[in-house]
């Protein structure tokens, strides 16, 4: 129908506040800002963005700030969508750290995510699954 409003689509919308999250890196030594944004089935996003330091062990990444943020408003599970993105030009996945910490939060719902990784230029969709196949939670502890 002309004229009618269009919804935004969720993806973009995701992707949009993991963008407006990686505005606020803090990345003065490697200069490579990323932003993520968590989505949950209740509707509800929880961003996140790196965190450098100059002793680089101590680094954050935006995935791991996102999912801390998460955990610290009470948020146990029901995690269906990450975005990840960042200042370059190519696609980017999450590294395995943060695999494995979206991972835990992902298990507490019984949820498989789809991560879309961002580029300038080309966006993949991914589940969590098949980016950290044969992952180690608390099930490997039994």
């Amino acid at each position: 129908m002309a004229g009618a409003a269009t919804m935004s689509d969720p993806k973009d919308t995701l992707i949009a506040a993991a963008r407006g999250a990686q505005d606020q890196a803090y990345a003065p030594y490697s200069n490579f800002q990323v932003g993520a944004a968590l989505q949950f089935a209740d509707g509800s996003v929880v961003t996140g963005c790196n965190v450098e330091n100059a002793s680089y062990g101590m680094t954050l990444c935006a995935e791991t700030v996102a999912v801390a943020k998460a955990m610290a408003d009470g948020k146990r599970g029901g995690l269906t969508a990450v975005a990840v993105v960042g200042s370059g030009e190519e696609m980017i996945t999450p590294c395995g750290r943060c695999r494995q910490v979206l991972y835990e939060l992902a298990g507490l719902g019984g949820t498989d995510p789809v991560i879309h990784c961002v580029g300038v230029d080309v966006t993949q969709d991914v589940t969590l699954s098949a980016l950290l196949p044969a992952a180690f939670g608390p099930e490997s502890l039994e």
